[in-house]
């Protein structure tokens, strides 16, 4: 089973068609499921304070879908690059080894709360860029086949 659980909504019909014919793709491998949690209005840097209460309240939205039982990765500009076959290693090594319930946590606006980063197993830099958090579901449920077809020796990741 894989959750990839999400901070906010995609408005966009064809964005959302692309993320669930890839979502149908990784079907073809393993179970998907997608939860999205609400957003909280958010101040951007005008008040610090008040962001990291959003991040907080975010969070706990986010950790509520996690249970004790989950191989976690979490989207993090701070965290680890890893090219699609170092992902695809990871991900066959956790459902290998850890666990075979693998999570995939997008974050709001503002970033990750400290105890999502806590819960982390795995915190995975996507991109040294930045993209909107419609565009990393995308990139991510790709990313996702793209490591199932590294793994079961298809001619896709080429």
């Amino acid at each position: 089973m894989i959750k990839i659980i999400c901070v906010g909504k995609i408005k966009e019909k064809n964005l959302n068609n692309l993320i669930n014919d890839y979502i149908k793709r990784i079907n073809m491998f393993n179970t998907v499921k997608v939860i999205e949690v609400s957003d909280e209005p958010n101040f951007k840097k005008e008040n610090e304070s008040l962001n990291e209460q959003v991040k907080n309240i975010e969070g706990l939205k986010v950790l509520k879908h996690i249970n004790d039982d989950e191989f976690v990765y979490v989207l993090d500009l701070n965290g680890n690059d890893m090219d699609s076959f170092k992902f695809a290693k990871s991900i066959d090594e956790a459902m290998t080894y850890k666990s075979s319930k693998l999570v995939f946590v997008i974050g709001g606006s503002l970033g990750l709360s400290k105890d999502i980063i806590d819960r982390a197993n795995i915190r995975w830099k996507l991109s040294s860029v930045t993209f909107p958090h419609q565009i990393v579901r995308l990139l991510l449920v790709e990313q996702i086949y793209r490591a199932f077809s590294i793994i079961n020796n298809l001619p896709y990741h080429k």
